[in-house]
């Protein structure tokens, strides 16, 4: 069982940044993450998400060079770095985790087993 929590979301202007941090209840060496959101009405998106091996990325078209994924194993925590943020980044954003050996990264929300409870995101002047 892994535990997730999510923190760093709030209200930002347009082109603000934020930095969301996703911590583990217990070691994520063998766990790739995702980032994901849910905007109102929407289905939840994949945004961002990274291997447990390797550290392979991928990111969403919508996000790409403005959101950065990373990790830091030793303190069981993922992080995503957004900058640039726009209106339509205003969702719930979800970070998940699933048992992994690989290189591989996971982009499907059935993919993942654990889910933190989220935190709110919103763009707005």
């Amino acid at each position: 069982q892994v535990q997730l929590v999510e923190s760093g979301g709030g209200l930002v202007q347009p082109g603000g940044s934020l930095r969301l941090s996703c911590a583990a209840s217990r070691t994520l060496d063998y766990y790739a993450i995702g980032w994901f959101r849910q905007a109102p009405g929407k289905e939840r998106e994949v945004v961002s998400c990274i291997s447990s091996s390797k550290g392979s990325t991928s990111y969403a078209d919508s996000v790409k060079g403005r959101f950065t994924i990373s990790r830091d194993n030793a303190k069981n925590t993922v992080y995503l770095q957004m900058n640039s943020l726009k209106p339509e980044d205003t969702a719930v954003y979800y970070c998940a985790a699933t048992f992994s050996y690989s290189s591989a990264y996971y982009l499907e929300v059935h993919e993942y087993e654990y889910w933190g409870q989220g935190t709110q995101v919103t763009v707005s002047s």
